[in-house]
């Protein structure tokens, strides 16, 4: 079965609430922190308000791209338990882990073996090495066929573009699964009812 389930976007109170109180929360809730590009991107003074709550069981993930110096320091006292770095490599990465005393999730992005290959510079360093698309925020997708070369040992999750309807096909699969533009309606805005679903369908698998 899946090991774990991410969703990720969250950017209103109501949302985050009904996630962390539903029945079958997930493990973890990620935040877009500093990409502005992003349709799902939290302002400063709003992301300290919004993650200001009781987590519960589940993890508060901080999407960082690029994330300078300065910007670390401004957020190192939210509440958040990982951070996710797209685009640092493996040295900056330790620095940072160090410095901050936090779980690290490496995001890859991936359209050739050669990319998926690069989990190897961070698997001393990571806590989750998270595989995705090229696309960053557009929830576009890569063949997940690529990835049967990771070992089953490495603690990996997987993005890009992946549907609720997919969840029954991952049985049996020994990583994490991140989802965000499926869980959308057409404005780009978290849909209640699609999460709800997801959560139920992760529920039973």
């Amino acid at each position: 079965m899946i090991k774990d389930l991410k969703i990720c976007g969250v950017s209103d109170p109501e949302t985050l609430s009904y996630i962390l109180n539903h029945q079958h929360p997930p493990k973890f809730i990620g935040f877009i922190t500093n990409y502005k590009k992003s349709k799902r991107y939290v302002t400063y003074d709003n992301l300290k308000n919004l993650i200001n709550v009781d987590k519960k069981k589940t993890s508060f993930v901080s999407v960082l791209v690029s994330p300078t110096n300065e910007f670390l320091e401004k957020i190192k006292d939210l509440n958040f338990d990982y951070y996710q770095l797209y685009d640092v490599d493996p040295l900056r990465t330790f620095k940072i882990k160090q410095k901050y005393k936090i779980k690290i999730i490496s995001a890859l992005t991936i359209s050739n073996e050669k990319d998926v290959d690069r989990y190897k510079d961070y698997l001393d360093i990571s806590d989750i090495i998270l595989f995705d698309s090229k696309g960053y925020h557009k929830s576009e997708s890569f063949n997940h066929n690529l990835l049967e070369r990771v070992p089953d040992e490495v603690n990996k999750m997987i993005a890009g573009n992946i549907q609720i309807d997919d969840i029954p096909n991952f049985k049996n699969k020994n990583f994490m699964i991140d989802l965000s533009g499926s869980i959308e309606n057409n404005e780009g805005k978290k849909d209640i009812n699609k999460i709800d679903r997801l959560l139920k369908l992760f529920a039973k698998t």
